[in-house]
């Protein structure tokens, strides 16, 4: 399974959005290796236009959803703390994305550089699409 972050999803889902971004993210969906958790969830419906919020809502719903809860946010604490004493300040959303994602061991798909950041610092997996945004296997 790959998480993939809200900047991936925000870029896929734009009109205008970049043609890679959107093949990386079919390739994801037809091989069912997409994952969402909340903090995914509530950026891009957050920032989602009043007549697509509904659409939007309807097809992450059927996407797997990793759950978030208090060990995960105790984890992203910790992340956020590390990365700090080496002069990377983290947001929280991208803080809690990244601890769900090295807890479980899986690759994260985003267009963020701050989890090139995290990635440098903690080993995080960052997720490659394979040529033409196939899905690209561990």
């Amino acid at each position: 399974m790959v998480l993939v972050d809200s900047s991936v999803w925000i870029e896929a889902l734009h009109r205008e959005g970049r043609l890679d971004i959107k093949l990386a993210v079919e390739g994801l969906l037809e091989a069912d290796e997409a994952l969402i958790c909340a903090p995914v969830r509530l950026k891009v419906l957050g920032g989602a236009r009043k007549e697509d919020r509904e659409i939007i809502s309807r097809h992450l719903s059927f996407l797997p959803d990793r759950p978030c809860g208090d060990d995960d946010w105790n984890r992203a604490t910790r992340l956020t703390w590390n990365c700090l004493d080496a002069g990377l300040a983290l947001p929280v959303n991208q803080a809690l994305v990244a601890s769900i994602a090295l807890h479980d061991g899986i690759r994260i798909f985003a267009t963020d550089e701050v989890f090139d950041g995290i990635s440098s610092r903690t080993g995080l997996p960052l997720y490659m699409p394979g040529r033409g945004g196939l899905f690209r296997p561990a």
